[in-house]
């Protein structure tokens, strides 16, 4: 039986932890960015876990 591919877009937009939660980047952070407010730019600046719908087939997507 031939090997599994990880899914390259989702590999470079998803990170794995050490415990094994996914991380992702938030969403409208860096386009248009003059436009956005500091503090918007700041809440949108840090990391986010995926939301638990999404989990599993992300990690299926990942090769886990």
């Amino acid at each position: 039986m031939p090997k599994n591919k990880t899914h390259s877009g989702a590999k470079k937009r998803i990170r794995i932890t050490g415990k094994g939660k996914l991380q992702r980047q938030r969403a409208n952070a860096y386009h248009k960015a003059e436009h956005k407010s500091s503090a918007r730019k700041r809440r949108l600046a840090g990391v986010a876990d995926v939301a638990k719908a999404d989990v599993k087939t992300l990690k299926r997507m990942l090769g886990r």
